[in-house]
């Protein structure tokens, strides 16, 4: 539905507080003529999401538990008082799946992004997906209902959306004569650190990407290179290819962010500074163009491009996903939620930074393969892959 008073579409920010929303916001605040805000969601940023609710007036706001939203509806109380506030994973469901929503960005990090993406798909919306999780966890559940309610999907990790213009705005990969597609890699900030020297990695070392400004925990999996793991996954959903047409390569200038190969030997390739705000407004204006606020190359400025393979020994998170990715859809769960605790753990230094990926593959090799067709069946992995994650990270703790 259009916003029938300035012909704006509505958009709901699910995890507006984050990376990905405050970019977004950016975007959408550079062209006041095309977007209005109907909802934004956080997690128990109370202060910031305050401020957001001020300046962009949605009618929903959504917070993480009971207490806080208490709290900002107080605070919105005589500020803007039509501004309904709701709170926990039924409120940002209800939220994304609004009958007068167009446009929903699932911009929340990790497994609590999977059931309001899911309700978004569910109801036809334009979903542009920023939480690759779902898709991990979820990968046929969630195709299945993006196709039987007509959902529009667009993905806005960045090397996703360089796949999806390369592949002509969203053609099907292999229906379209493609060989192989490329998913790049900047190596993390780790990626010139002597092996021996990793067991002693801080987390702000693990969290200082040369790059990309990102969240804590999408920062360490970058370190790790889990991300490309966990992206590996997401294209083989997304784009209908086979894991092994998949290849992930190491290029540290990030300007190339990922590249697709056709049967003709013809290469595309998509180019741009490191700024998330770029795919964000591909995916919000599509099939359009916007101002994303990010400069343009220069092309004599750029130097060589460096590419180079993967070390899969430096990264064993890697070779743990392609794993995942090629077995039953239980250990993908289980990779996912492994993770999420074991990067906790480390960011909370109760483990080592070398400990990440002994936990997730300890995890792994406890996880039985099941075909997890429903959402209950995928709720329940996660929760067992987290108690066992939970308790391997307690017991590397008494290790070390």
């Amino acid at each position: 539905m259009i916003d029938s008073t300035n012909n704006r579409q509505r958009v709901t920010i699910l995890g507006s507080t984050g990376t990905i929303g405050v970019n977004t916001l950016d975007v959408i605040r550079r062209n006041p003529g095309r977007f209005s805000i109907l909802a934004l969601t956080a997690n128990n940023n109370v202060d910031d999401l305050l401020q957001q609710c001020l300046e962009f007036q949605p009618q929903f706001a959504v917070l993480g538990d009971p207490a806080s939203a208490d709290r900002l509806s107080a605070l919105l109380a005589t500020r803007l008082p039509a501004c309904k506030v709701l709170s926990g994973a039924q409120g940002l469901c209800q939220v994304a799946s609004e009958a007068s929503v167009d446009v929903v960005m699932a911009g929340i990090v990790g497994a609590a992004g999977l059931e309001s993406s899911l309700a978004a798909a569910a109801q036809g919306k334009r979903l542009l997906l920023a939480n690759k999780e779902s898709l991990v966890m979820s990968g046929a559940l969630f195709m299945e209902t993006v196709e039987q309610h007509g959902a529009t999907l667009l993905p806005i990790d960045s090397e996703h959306n360089a796949i999806y213009q390369c592949l002509a705005n969203g053609a099907t990969a292999f229906a379209g004569g493609v060989r192989k597609i490329f998913l790049t890699a900047s190596g993390g900030p780790l990626l010139r650190t002597n092996p021996s020297e990793l067991g002693a990695v801080t987390p702000d070392q693990a969290c200082a990407h040369p790059n990309w400004r990102m969240g804590r925990k999408i920062s360490v999996d970058s370190a790790t290179m889990m991300n490309k793991g966990l992206e590996l996954i997401e294209a083989r959903w997304l784009f209908r290819v086979p894991v092994e047409a998949i290849e992930i390569v190491i290029h540290p200038q990030q300007t190339i962010h990922s590249m697709v190969e056709y049967e003709d030997g013809s290469m595309v390739a998509q180019m741009g500074n490191p700024d998330m705000r770029t795919p964000i407004a591909h995916g919000l204006a599509w099939p359009d163009r916007i101002d994303s606020g990010v400069d343009g190359l220069d092309l004599l400025k750029m130097g060589q491009f460096d590419f180079e393979p993967l070390d899969r020994n430096r990264f064993p998170c890697v070779a743990l996903a392609e794993a995942a990715a090629t077995g039953a859809p239980s250990l993908s769960i289980a990779l996912n939620a492994a993770n999420e605790i074991a990067v906790d753990g480390f960011l909370r230094e109760l483990i080592r930074f070398t400990d990440i990926p002994i936990v997730v593959e300890s995890v792994l090799n406890q996880t039985t393969d099941s075909a997890a067709p429903t959402l209950d069946d995928i709720v329940a992995i996660d929760a067992e892959s987290r108690q066992l994650a939970h308790a391997e990270v307690g017991n590397r703790r008494k290790a070390g």
